[in-house]
């Protein structure tokens, strides 16, 4: 990554107030810190440092930090962290994080795609899975962002930290195994693979109603209805002889 000049000065205010007020006069409140040197307060001119990321590939800035009345003319550092408005987007405060140039440095640098991967064009769907990747390298290998390229991915198939290639110097860290991108199939096949294994709810309800026709072999009644018992049976028969026969009776004393 080539490094790009900034200009930053000492800074002196730290309460709220005094920072918004910075803010407001077009500063950007910064610190920088590492082990070449203690923290420092620093505010840099927030349209040169808007100006730095609109033309960056991402936030990950290598910067010629020149820090005004500084016994260094020129201070190497990292963009470490940048904090933005939640609402308008607008720097907030920045942590550089100073580094030599022979030294090493680990950074989550963004994982982007490139090309149409085939799998996609017969109807799967890409899936991105991680979007940074920690990296370590010299502060000069350092890649503002690793290109994955998904045009031979087939549905089915992923492409895993082990295979993304780099730059020469440049190690990515991680588990090898991690899946960084793939293509799934599309979510209608799948629903449609699901449907046929699940039973069918009709097979469910015929076994239910062979249940409910009784255990002794008698059909079973309305919903709810217990099945008269032998001796109830007996005693409604006999009641309904007597009711007929009764009829009869008074019809005969008539004549």
């Amino acid at each position: 990554m080539k490094s790009v000049a900034l200009k930053a000065y000492p800074r002196a205010q730290v309460q709220r107030a005094e920072v918004t007020k910075l803010r407001r006069a077009g500063r950007v409140p910064a610190t920088i810190y590492g082990r070449l040197a203690k923290p420092q307060n620093l505010e840099v001119n927030s349209k040169e440092f808007a100006d730095l990321l609109h033309h960056a590939a991402s936030e990950n800035l290598l910067v010629d930090l020149s820090v005004e009345n500084d016994a260094r003319s020129k201070r190497l550092a990292l963009v470490q962290e940048i904090q933005h408005h939640p609402l308008d987007g607008k720097v907030l405060h920045v942590d550089f994080h100073e580094v030599a140039e022979n030294e090493k440095v680990t950074v989550q640098v963004p994982v982007e795609t490139t090309g149409e991967a085939v799998g996609v064009k017969a109807g799967g769907v890409l899936e991105h899975v991680l979007f940074k990747l920690k990296v370590r390298c010299l502060p000069k290998d350092l890649p503002e962002q690793i290109l994955v390229d998904v045009t031979s991915l087939e549905i089915g198939k992923a492409f895993h930290i082990a295979d993304i290639k780099t730059s020469e110097g440049v190690e990515i860290l991680g588990d090898k195994h991690i899946t960084v991108v793939a293509v799934a199939a599309p979510r209608a096949e799948e629903e449609v693979v699901a449907a046929e294994a699940a039973p069918a709810a009709g097979d469910v309800e015929m076994t239910k109603e062979k249940k409910e026709e009784g255990a002794e072999g008698a059909p079973a009644g309305k919903a709810g209805e217990k099945a008269p018992a032998k001796g109830d049976a007996k005693a409604a028969a006999a009641g309904d002889k007597k009711a007929e026969a009764k009829p009869e009776a008074k019809a005969e004393k008539k004549k």
